[in-house]
């Protein structure tokens, strides 16, 4: 692909390399991953290094307290593997016994100990490396365990989601939280924040693999902290923890097949709306304009709907992916979007039966990719931190439905709904890596996931400018409900006047958004190779503190 001119937005211009490259919204977890590729080692190992560093500098959104997924290219074989390491539910919580304590409501409170699961990242790392990985995981894991240790200076974004989370309570009502703080306060940025017990963690890990953090002294304080905070985790729920790899799903979208998780992943999200959207020629309307924004807008509420009512841990309840995603579903579902008007209501379909965050990116120079996600979901997730450990544990139970009979009803053992999705293209001719990409942010991911993509496959940009390009956003809070009535878009600064007022007219709720809010609209990275020389394109998004660099 030779891209055209594109314009310098946010003053920068995309990073390039060929002997690797690392795109992450950390500067210094870029840091972190890169010395691993330095080292020979993979786009495995350089990735579970990010994610490392990333835990480290980024604690307000992923840790080992989280959940991970992974897609992986491997260049030998020109095929897309899928990691999902996501946690499940306490065995012994159940609606039943949730009812009898007094839960009345459609979820469960947001920090509430019972939110949370059992953190998979520890073992998604480990599999990750295991399967695709050459080094060891002492060598993967000393550059953050040495920035835990030393400390790091803390970049302005992240202190100030920092301090937002310590003044409105998450840390400071939590079990063991002000842990995660300077004598009770958040770290200004640029101040110095070491985190010796997360250098603990590392050691473990690095010694004992992720046996160490399921069934050894890590997982006591895990459990013995929950205890204490009111939560019913067990050292049994740990020791039964195990990541799975699944067959990724796809759809063909102009020239490309993009790539996602399966369900109990939100990705599905993503291609449906692409598949709605492969039915219109988006190349021939401006951009940002309203007449496009409006066919996107539709088709993410449509694919929100039947997320919402399919998507659950397919050990309880498969959805229907093959039906889902057929090109017959996409023409039904395609039929209900009206150029000229907002729809009032949307439902989820019936297929014909014959299912806050930190995303990064690695190519090494091997031409394998990494497309990685790390969350504890609302930011430092409950809050609440194993004693002595350094990190906190996630609340992604929040997101179990409470009502009964739904797909995704709380039941122990099971894992959530869940909003972290990585994703990839590769080129449908042959099967190339097109690109490595992905948009942190609860419900904005797959929102994101298909505006970048069809700045690329429809617009020809760059990736720093498919990244730059002003965002909108559905119903920012509890989007697979909200999608299926009357909708709120929040737009970005950037996307015109005259587009909003038109949105409006067309039925739509708008609400302007700019400044520090813009975080709303995710933050994304994407990787791309060229197809003849190998040369890597990086772009970082500009809502982060990130950068994409390249080895040469």
């Amino acid at each position: 692909m030779i891209f055209p001119e594109f314009n310098f937005s946010s003053r920068r211009s995309p990073v390039m390399g060929r002997g690797g490259m690392v795109a992450a919204s950390q500067p210094m977890a870029v840091a972190c991953g890169l010395q691993i590729l330095e080292q020979g080692g993979t786009a495995a190992d350089a990735a579970v290094a990010t994610a490392a560093g990333l835990n480290v500098t980024e604690p307000c959104s992923t840790g080992l307290g989280g959940d991970a997924f992974c897609l992986y290219y491997e260049a030998a074989t020109r095929k897309v593997y899928a990691l999902n390491g996501s946690g499940r539910a306490p065995k012994s919580l159940s609606l039943q016994c949730l009812r009898q304590e007094g839960f009345t409501g459609a979820e469960l409170p947001p920090y509430h100990p019972y939110t949370v699961t059992v953190p998979g990242a520890c073992a998604a790392w480990c599999d990750t490396v295991q399967r695709f990985g050459r080094l060891q995981m002492s060598q993967i894991l000393a550059p953050a365990r040495r920035l835990a240790d030393e400390g790091y200076p803390v970049e302005p974004l992240v202190a100030d989601a920092w301090h937002n989370a310590i003044t409105r309570g998450q840390l400071g009502r939590a079990v063991n939280g002000l842990e995660m703080s300077i004598e009770g306060r958040a770290p200004q940025p640029g101040e110095i924040f070491r985190n010796p017990g997360l250098a603990r963690t590392f050691d473990q890990i690095a010694q004992g693999g992720k046996h160490a953090f399921y069934e050894g002294a890590v997982a006591e304080g895990i459990v013995a902290t929950l205890a204490e905070a009111g939560g019913c985790l067990s050292l049994q729920d740990l020791a039964d923890h195990h990541s799975t790899w699944e067959e990724p799903i796809h759809v063909r979208y102009r020239d490309l097949n993009v790539w996602e998780c399966p369900p109990n992943g939100q990705g599905l999200t993503a291609l449906l709306a692409l598949n709605l959207l492969q039915g219109f020629d988006l190349a021939a309307l401006p951009p940002l304009s309203a007449d496009r924004l409006h066919l996107v807008i539709e088709a993410l509420r449509l694919a929100f709907a039947d997320a919402h009512y399919y998507i659950a841990d397919p050990a309880f309840r498969p959805a229907p992916l093959e039906e889902l995603l057929s090109a017959d579903y996409a023409t039904r579902r395609r039929a209900l979007i009206d150029p000229r008007r907002a729809a009032r209501s949307v439902q989820y379909g019936a297929p014909v039966a014959s299912s806050d965050t930190v995303y990064f990116s690695v190519v090494d120079a091997f031409g394998n990719a990494c497309s990685f996600i790390n969350s504890n979901y609302m930011g430092f997730g409950t809050g609440i931190v194993p004693r002595g450990w350094g990190f906190t544990l996630q609340n992604r139970g929040h997101n179990f439905s409470l009502q009964e009979g739904h797909n995704n009803m709380l039941e122990g053992g099971k894992r959530p709904y869940h909003t972290i999705i990585p994703a990839m293209a590769t080129r449908a001719a042959d099967d190339s890596l097109f690109a490595s990409f992905g948009v942190m942010g609860g419900f904005m991911q797959p929102q994101g996931h298909v505006q970048v993509l069809l700045g690329m496959a429809d617009d020809n940009l760059n990736p720093q400018s498919a990244l730059d390009r002003p965002r909108l956003c559905l119903a920012a809070e509890d989007m697979p409900i909200a999608a299926q009535g009357r909708v709120e878009i929040a737009l970005e600064e950037g996307i015109p006047w005259q587009t909003a007022a038109r949105l409006s007219e067309l039925g739509h709720q708008v609400r302007p958004v700019s400044g520090m809010s813009r975080m709303l609209f995710g933050r994304g990275q994407i990787i791309y190779r060229d197809a003849a020389s190998g040369v890597l394109w990086g772009g970082s998004d500009p809502r982060a503190d990130g950068c994409a660099f390249a080895l040469h």
